[in-house]
């Protein structure tokens, strides 16, 4: 049997101890990660979060800047730094904040589909605003080729919906899921429904409804009205973003910690509105009215 020379030996302890003490700053780091609210640590910065991407299962670690844009002048009358990382619980904030700053009680509000949330939906129809924020399409329902919900028609003064085949799809239960009141419906005739290949693959094609469901209903009947929507939204918020970005670099923000950050990201739109507003009005205009 070869033998090990004492070299070998004492640089195999060495890796090995080595091993130990990167497993034991690991555990620290595990303790400390189960303690936090959203299981997320950044080790260079505190406050920063991983951030939605379009690639599934992708993120990058930094801050999510929200921002409302006027569509006349692309000015930004609005903006808000956050640590979430999904847009979904900001739409109601970020409008009521560019109803102060704009003076105006009736406003439309154009938003992607990320901001899609109907508690925050209904608390900007509910502060006299006219939302358009198209629905995710997170059913496989139509990709597959069936009946969308929105192929079932509701009729309030029964309380039923209406399906493709003509049946009646009648309230069953409600139940309460994450705070929110949703009534369940389905129809008795599926078993034998001749186009149920088309409809669902389970017994029964179940209809979920939410309590305040109508304001989302208005909300579609707007968008459909509005086939323009989502350019207008485009060529608006994407402006400024991408004006932004370029004068930003690839590193984006240079702070660290969320006060610093907002401080940084305020000055950045103090600048971009300050430029909009000489390209718009010219020097000697703007002047005249920072001075009157």
């Amino acid at each position: 049997m070869a033998r090990i020379p004492p070299q070998r030996v004492a640089q195999l302890k060495q890796k090995i101890a080595s091993v130990k003490q990167h497993i034991g700053k690991l555990g620290k780091i595990e303790e400390r990660l189960l303690q936090t609210p959203d299981q997320q640590i950044s080790l260079t910065d505190p406050d920063a979060r991983s951030m939605a991407t379009s690639g599934r299962g992708t993120g990058i670690v930094g801050y999510n800047v929200q921002a409302a844009v006027d569509t006349k002048h692309h000015m930004i009358v609005a903006h808000e730094v956050i640590n979430v990382g999904h847009d979904r619980t900001s739409l109601a904030t970020m409008a009521k904040s560019a109803q102060e700053a704009t003076g105006r009680e009736k406003m439309t509000v154009l938003a992607d589909r990320g901001y899609f949330n109907g508690v925050e939906i209904r608390q900007c129809a509910q502060q006299g605003m006219r939302p358009l924020v198209p629905k995710p399409l997170t059913s496989n329902s139509k990709a597959d080729g069936r009946f969308d919900k929105r192929d079932f028609v509701y009729i309030a003064k029964r309380n039923e919906y209406r399906c493709p085949a003509g049946e009646r799809a009648i309230w069953r239960m409600t139940t309460v899921e994450k705070g929110l009141t949703l009534h369940r419906y389905w129809p008795s005739a599926c078993p034998r429904c001749p186009i149920k290949t088309q409809c669902t693959p389970s017994d029964y094609r179940r209809i979920t409804r939410w309590e305040h469901e109508q304001v989302l209903e208005t909300m579609q009947r707007r968008l459909d009205r509005t086939p323009r929507a989502a350019r207008l939204r485009r060529q608006t918020a994407e402006h400024p973003f991408g004006t932004l970005k370029a004068w930003m670099g690839s590193t984006h923000f240079l702070t660290k910690t969320l006060p610093k950050v907002r401080t940084e990201m305020s000055l950045h739109v103090l600048a971009y509105n300050l430029k909009r507003a000489l390209n718009i009005f010219g020097t000697q205009k703007l002047i005249a009215f920072m001075t009157a």
